[in-house]
């Protein structure tokens, strides 16, 4: 994780960076790419507003909830694996991606598949498959599997 193994500590983070832009203070590092999505989110923002609700709430996805720090986390690691141009070929599929469907559809296929990737890797044990997770993307976009 990127600040820790602890829930509390991580959803922090998203916290703090909300709290210091809604107060105008200067954002460092991070803090910046957080707000950017927290802006693109506005459905999470009532809860960052409140940090002990944030901090405390359970997000069963038995009840159909999806967790919003989880989501937002995925988004990031979609930024970082855009800028790092890894895994091989996420910059044009990606691109292709927005062409087809818009950025904000563009960016939820490839957050639902990154997401996807790492609970069959958690279930199995194993590492995250990253072709797997183009694999995905690729079938949401109704394109042809690489391996054809």
């Amino acid at each position: 994780m990127l600040y820790g193994s602890k829930r509390e500590t991580y959803r922090q983070v998203f916290l703090d960076s909300w709290r210091a832009f809604r107060a105008g203070r200067p954002l460092e590092g991070v803090q910046t790419r957080i707000v950017g999505i927290i802006l693109e989110h506005p459905e999470y923002q009532s809860l960052l507003e409140d940090a002990e609700r944030g901090l405390e709430l359970d997000f069963p996805p038995e009840q159909g909830q999806s967790n919003p720090f989880l989501h937002m986390s995925l988004h990031l690691g979609l930024e970082e694996m855009l800028a790092m141009q890894q895994p091989q070929g996420i910059v044009p599929l990606y691109a292709l991606a927005c062409e087809k469907r818009g950025k904000v559809d563009a960016e939820h296929l490839f957050v639902d598949c990154l997401g996807e990737m790492m609970w069959q890797a958690q279930r199995q044990g194993a590492s995250p498959d990253m072709a797997a997770m183009l694999a995905c993307v690729r079938r949401g976009l109704g394109l042809p599997d690489l391996a054809e």
